[in-house]
């Protein structure tokens, strides 16, 4: 069996354990989607003991719903948060807790919120920052950190193409919030695949060692060129970089 037919029916299984046990939050179904579930917010009070947390300043975190308590922590504590907007289409969104009143904090954290209250970042303004910590939704990980997003890579090219302008490498640490039934004991792993070295659910922390290496930048080569053609901040991107033909033909 290959590692994508395997990856498929691991998310299936997971999508379906977490209805069956009743974890299962809104939106639902859960199937095809970073699943939200029961504990989310635990998991984020979780993450935000940790060492890692308190020093960030600036915090990247995933658009998806199991998120959102992150973004609204990440917000109330101070911290600049970076929001990649929905399938990449616009971008990156910047949220500066200082221009948002603290009675919007708990909108400005939702991706409607977070077009309101944020504001589009532009290259150049990427390449110049800074970002302390990664944060990501998964569908499911192993103990070695390795993951399952919903199918699409958009959480290994947002991480990608930041690696690619310099604003995160190999030492800022990536994490993940999931339920403990999301974690399952192994996962194949692909060079275009992004892994975690913090794992926190609503009961544990997994901190993975040793850490796991994570792709250097952008894998022209394995870039759909569906996808390329749909972000034109990739198509920015492969422009200043002077690249031909930034894409793999399906």
């Amino acid at each position: 069996m290959d590692s994508k037919e395997v990856k498929r029916r691991i998310r299936e299984r997971v999508w379906r354990l977490l209805e069956e046990r009743g974890v299962a939050r809104f939106p639902l179904p859960v199937r095809g989607r970073i699943p939200n579930f029961v504990g989310a917010e635990k998991a984020a009070e979780n993450l935000a003991r940790l060492e890692v947390w308190r020093r960030a300043k600036v915090i990247k975190v995933n658009p998806d719903s199991p998120q959102q308590p992150v973004r609204l922590r990440a917000l109330l504590e101070g911290k600049v948060l970076i929001m990649a907007t929905p399938r990449m289409r616009q971008g990156f969104l910047l949220l500066d807790p200082r221009n948002v009143p603290r009675s919007q904090l708990g909108y400005a954290s939702t991706i409607r919120g977070a077009f309101r209250w944020g504001r589009l970042l532009s290259l150049d303004e990427l390449a110049r920052m800074r970002i302390d910590l990664v944060v990501t939704g998964s569908v499911a990980v192993d103990p070695k950190g390795s993951r399952l997003g919903k199918g699409e890579g958009y959480a290994e090219l947002e991480y990608a193409i930041l690696r690619t302008l310099g604003s995160i490498d190999e030492s800022t640490p990536v994490v993940t919030t999931v339920h403990d039934l999301q974690i399952v004991d192994s996962i194949p792993r692909e060079p275009h695949d992004l892994a975690v070295d913090i794992i926190v659910t609503p009961t544990r922390v997994i901190e993975i060692e040793p850490r796991p290496s994570k792709p250097s930048g952008i894998l022209w080569n394995l870039l759909p060129c569906r996808k390329f053609e749909e972000i034109p901040l990739l198509q920015e991107l492969a422009r200043r970089l002077g690249i031909g033909k930034p894409c793999r033909e399906a």
